[in-house]
């Protein structure tokens, strides 16, 4: 019995193909949401509002503005917009922050839905795998005319590592 050859089992079978795209997506997706929600909790919003209510109650709107403009956190970008409108109504400025709050959560949800997509997806593409290395099994068995497991061996390998592949991106 031959060795498998990863790579020609590769070059012949698309559905891994496509699971190595959908792996890398999620990979990829996977790793900037892990920076961005990295980069959000490295700075303290706690200090930052203390820090701003202390200017505010001294009446420097101006430097708290300034102070909550060098930070790129949810929380300042929230101050900052708040503080850049504190000539609007109280009730405007509510429906104003209810707004970009709604705008910092999209943020915060941004490419989430590919990889749940990339979840739901890919053990349904290594199932399809799997389907067509049976089936190339038995297109071998029926070719060669004789029985035996070197016959099938390489599409059932190829079968297994479709679904592998497909339970491994979910």
């Amino acid at each position: 019995m031959g060795n498998i050859n990863f790579l020609e089992m590769l070059r012949s079978s698309f559905t891994l193909i496509i699971l190595i795209f959908c792996s890398l997506l999620s990979f990829t997706v996977a790793f900037e949401r892990w920076w961005f929600f990295r980069k959000a909790r490295s700075q303290n919003g706690d200090a930052l509002l203390d820090q701003t209510a202390g200017l505010l109650k001294e009446g420097k709107a101006d430097k708290a503005l300034e102070q909550a403009s060098k930070t790129d956190t949810p929380v300042a970008r929230l101050l900052t917009y708040a503080l850049r409108r504190r000539e609007v109504a109280k009730s405007d400025l509510a429906e104003l922050l209810a707004t970009k709050r709604q705008e910092e959560k999209l943020r915060f949800e941004r490419f989430l839905g590919i990889l749940g997509t990339m979840g739901n997806i890919a053990p349904f593409i290594g199932l399809f795998g799997t389907v067509i290395g049976i089936i190339k099994a038995f297109r071998d068995l029926a070719l060669s005319g004789v029985g035996g497991p070197t016959v099938v061996a390489k599409g059932i390998a190829e079968a297994l590592v479709a679904t592998a592949a497909g339970l491994a991106v979910a």
